[in-house]
């Protein structure tokens, strides 16, 4: 049986050593916006294209465990920073849409605050905390198109009980700037666009393209069960989608898009014993 028990790596035991790691990753990444043969998306449009793909909101403030209500409150402002810079993004044919690049780093300087974020197995406040319920939600709108995702990371945990959850578990984008990024390219001929806003309990977001698609998209969950090993609990589940002819809703490909297998932080309702 695998060990579940996971040491931790030198960086985490050092502070210095962490520090170092992270701005060699952050380095290593710019190289590659600079010299990689990508072209990245950076202009954007106030004017909506004219065909939605999907559309989908997200609560800003939910009950999540014994969090400081403030680390909620903080995550809404920087929710409402990042979003500026990618509201209206246009993804044209042959560009990649990188949202670290797009949102930049997370700093004071810029107006964020100490938000929760996921880290090393806990949840912590760290300045920016909270963006990724943007990432998660293009994520999710994206997933609904012909647009193909490059680079993509799962939280690698689940640190709360479901409230109010409507997205099948792993179906999110964790973010850490720069170097765990979401990231997807426009191979078609079409030109997409991603628009987020608030409401005063939400943000929206959705999908748009220039004209109409020939073929729709529904995403489904498969085999979701929380699993008990050696005193541990764990998560997993399959996410997998139809790709729909829409001019006679045949269904032409079904295909798994992620096998999710994560451990979870509390102690679930109903499990299975291994």
């Amino acid at each position: 049986m695998t060990q579940l028990k996971q040491r931790k790596l030198l960086s985490q035991r050092h502070p210095i050593l962490y520090f170092l790691a992270v701005w060699t990753r952050r380095f290593k990444r710019m190289l590659e916006w600079n010299f990689d043969s990508k072209k990245y998306a950076k202009i954007k449009k106030s004017e909506k294209l004219s065909i939605r793909i999907k559309k989908h909101q997200s609560v800003l403030l939910r009950k999540l465990g014994d969090n400081n209500e403030q680390l909620q409150l903080n995550k809404v402002t920087n929710l409402k920073i990042a979003a500026k810079q990618l509201n209206g993004i246009l993804i044209k044919p042959g560009e990649t849409f990188s949202f670290c690049k797009l949102v930049g780093l997370p700093t004071k300087r810029k107006g964020y605050l100490l938000g929760m974020e996921l880290s090393f197995g806990e949840a912590r406040a760290g300045i920016g905390g909270g963006i990724c319920q943007i990432s998660n939600m293009i994520h999710w709108l994206v997933m609904h198109s012909p647009l193909i995702i490059i680079e993509k990371s799962n939280h690698s945990f689940d640190p709360f009980p479901d409230e109010g959850r409507v997205l099948p578990f792993g179906s999110g984008a964790a973010i850490f700037y720069n170097y765990i990024d979401f990231q997807f390219t426009n191979n078609t001929e079409d030109t997409f666009q991603i628009n987020l806003w608030f409401t005063e309990k939400h943000l929206e977001g959705e999908l748009r393209v220039n004209k109409d698609l020939d073929f729709s998209y529904h995403i489904f969950e498969k085999n979701h069960q929380f699993i008990k090993i050696e005193n541990q609990y764990f998560r997993q589940n399959e996410i997998w989608r139809n790709c729909i002819q829409k001019k006679n809703g045949n269904i032409v490909k079904t295909e798994m898009l992620k096998n999710n297998f994560a451990k979870v932080t509390y102690e679930p309702e109903n499990y299975i014993e291994q």
